[in-house]
């Protein structure tokens, strides 16, 4: 019986390693965001200072929300119009779920919701980046992966040719008690397209 990419991906997962993966916008890593070697080894082979945060990506919207339940309701709803999609959303984290994903700030947290075909079924949460070294170049395909990061990975699953371009970064810290939002940088999802689910900051 061959094992689906989900099924590999996971296993490779829960067994502490990193895997590189087709997201829906650049290649990825991920590994297990709750095993403290296993985040080691991703920012190792990224060349990433611990301190800094990553995302926590989860494959389904419904998964986001159950494993965020103190989120508010109007922040919900704006997971809800944003994902899955090309988008981080940082969001607070008063519950500090998550923390070896939250670099210096355990009250923020990154949250990515994707809808990527080779990947439909997971069930886990993952702590991601993007498979490039730090300041690097996004990659658009495996190749384009570095050799020595393909090698150090438990995992290489090729999911074609992606856009290229890293997700659009937007705070809602601050949306639930005021609906405000800002972009921290421009990714794949035009501000406008944000500003059309979320509502404007005038």
């Amino acid at each position: 019986m061959t094992v689906s990419r989900a099924a590999e991906f996971e296993r490779v997962i829960r067994g502490g390693e990193v895997v590189v993966f087709p997201s829906d916008t650049v290649y990825g890593l991920a590994c297990d965001p709750e095993d403290e070697a296993a985040v080691e080894r991703l920012y190792a082979l990224k060349g990433r200072a611990p301190d800094k945060a990553a995302a926590v990506m989860f494959f389904s919207l419904d998964a986001a929300l159950d494993a965020l339940p103190e989120i508010g309701e109007r922040t919900r709803a704006a997971l809800s119009a944003l994902t899955p999609g090309g988008v981080t959303l940082l969001v607070p984290n008063p519950s500090r779920r998550f923390p070896l994903a939250c670099g210096a700030d355990p009250d923020t947290l990154g949250v990515r919701v994707v809808d990527v075909p080779v990947l439909c079924g997971v069930q886990l949460a993952v702590l991601q980046s993007s498979a490039n070294p730090s300041g690097g170049a996004d990659a658009r395909t495996l190749a384009a992966v570095a050799p020595a990061m393909r090698a150090g990975a438990g995992l290489a699953i090729d999911g074609g040719e992606l856009p290229g371009v890293p997700s659009t970064v937007v705070d809602l810290r601050s949306y639930e008690v005021d609906g405000r939002w800002r972009i921290v940088r421009q990714g794949v999802v035009e501000s406008e397209a944000v500003a059309g689910s979320l509502g404007s900051n005038e």
